[in-house]
């Protein structure tokens, strides 16, 4: 039996990029709450907040090792399987791949070690210091790759050199390539997303305390802060993906068309929820809001959106995944705004904490961002098919010519049982650490005291032995009488 390559290939490489895909957002967006809670401790000098601060930058730690384990075999895949898009793509990726590890993982890994085990090592501020250092690194390294991804998306700032399959794109303008026209948008989208994981993450853990009765006053800070920042990101998200889809309609068409199941040129119906049918060329039991989607992008109901029909048949994406995974991502989205804005107002008047169903509720909830992020990329890598860069190189021309399905199905299957042996290992990590649970306030204030006494006591013991080690000045010589 003949195994496709092309298939498996993409297969794979989804299966490495999903998985790896689990660990940034929740370090950008934990980074960010740790950042938070370190300047209201800098601020209050609440041991409460160090508490938090401990405890979360551990998780921090083991997300981090993990990640950077499970994106190393992605970076391997461009020259095994997808020699022809290395280098097609070889100028523009090796530029802003560069600036990534210079910029970002350098700063991000540099600080980090001052952040888990600099505590008592190094002054207060200096440690914020290094948890905003940590958290920009994590940030940078988002502005980077997503950069070099939506290039594919949107190229510009380029030139093609040589022919057939010896062609390449060379930068001809390296801010141009940067900002290119999808790459803000994209990386808005990516922030605010990895934002929400990080707060729903914190919420998830907190809640969990509060219900278990541990570490409640630890608790409720944390999930304050956290509660806080997750309905701004929430919100936040929904005016980016709105900024996000308007630039998808002006520069990648087709894929507007198959996220909303738009078959045919006319006014853009919003469908809700519905099945796209191919052979019909409709979407089946289709909840929809008339002329919404035309308001939307062009501010009347009657301007016609471009269909699938608009497109030659072999440059259209399909449409069931991007459908769904879309859809997917803006109901959880919508979801996200109703739990954080109520949570606020139980908060507000003063009954969260007693709502047993809530906390259990923002407990699971965890679950929602890893898959409203999956599902956007998801929905915007499978969107952009059959193109793998957009308008010049189709994934079917990409893959290695060399390689074979065989060799390609077997490695799936390694990479498979590493990865789930890796992700077994990270969960029980996590929950050992989070059954542990942060340090004791108190405790971290009486090992503050006893450090301070024992600095006071080696200072004054220094001192002591400083002044008996001077010698005595000289007896003056006596003079002789008379003399």
């Amino acid at each position: 039996m003949d195994l496709d390559p092309v298939a498996l290939s993409r297969a794979q490489f989804a299966l490495t990029v999903m998985f790896h895909y689990l660990f940034p957002p929740l370090s950008i967006g934990l980074g960010a709450i740790m950042v938070l809670l370190e300047g209201a401790y800098l601020r209050t000098k609440d041991r409460r907040y160090e508490a938090a601060v401990r405890f979360f930058s551990k998780l921090f730690a083991v997300n981090f090792a993990v990640g950077v384990a499970s994106g190393i075999v992605m970076e391997f895949q461009f020259g095994t399987n997808w020699a022809t898009y290395s280098r097609f793509v070889g100028d523009v990726f090796g530029s802003a791949l560069a600036a990534e590890g210079i910029f970002a993982f350098f700063l991000e890994s540099g600080f980090l070690a001052i952040l888990v085990f600099g505590w008592d090592r190094v002054g207060p501020k200096m440690h914020f210091f290094s948890t905003l250092m940590v958290f920009l690194g994590s940030c940078f390294s988002a502005v980077w790759i997503v950069i070099a991804n939506s290039w594919q998306h949107t190229p510009t700032g380029f030139h093609l050199v040589g022919e057939g399959a010896a062609m390449r794109a060379e930068i001809t303008d390296f801010w141009a390539m940067v900002f290119n026209p999808s790459a803000m948008h994209r990386l808005n989208h990516v922030l605010f997303g990895s934002f929400i994981q990080g707060a729903f993450f914190v919420m998830s853990v907190s809640a969990f305390y509060l219900l278990k009765k541990r570490h409640v006053a630890i608790a409720k800070k944390s999930f304050t802060f956290a509660l806080v920042f997750g309905a701004l990101s929430s919100l936040a998200i929904l005016v980016s993906g709105h900024s996000q889809a308007n630039a998808v309609a002006v520069n990648q068409p087709a894929k507007l068309a198959a996220f909303e199941g738009h078959y045919e040129t006319g006014p853009g119906h919003m469908v809700l929820f519905g099945v796209p049918n191919d052979e019909t060329r409709e979407v089946d039991y289709a909840l929809e809001v008339p002329g919404m989607l035309s308001f939307l992008v062009h501010g009347d109901t009657e301007t016609p959106i471009r269909g699938l029909d608009d497109f030659p048949e072999d440059e259209r994406p399909p449409v069931a995944v991007p459908f769904a995974t879309y859809h997917l991502m803006v109901a959880l989205g919508s979801f996200f705004i109703a739990i954080t804005l109520f949570g606020l107002l139980q908060l507000w008047r003063g009954k969260l904490w007693e709502q047993r169903w809530l906390l259990k509720l923002f407990v699971i909830s965890v679950v929602g961002p890893y898959l409203a992020n999956q599902a956007g990329w998801v929905a915007a890598e499978v969107g952009r098919q059959p193109w793998v860069v957009y308008g010049l190189l189709k994934t079917s021309d990409a893959v290695s010519p060399s390689v074979k399905g065989g060799e390609v199905l077997s490695s799936i299957v390694l990479f498979g049982l590493a990865y789930l042996a890796l992700g077994a290992l990270w969960v029980f990590v996590l929950n050992e650490k989070i059954k542990h649970g942060p340090d004791d306030p108190d405790a971290l204030e009486t090992r503050a005291k006893e450090k301070a006494s024992f600095v006071d006591a080696a200072v004054d013991a220094s001192e002591h032995s400083l002044t008996e080690a001077e010698p005595s000045p000289p007896e003056p010589t006596p003079v002789a009488e008379g003399v």
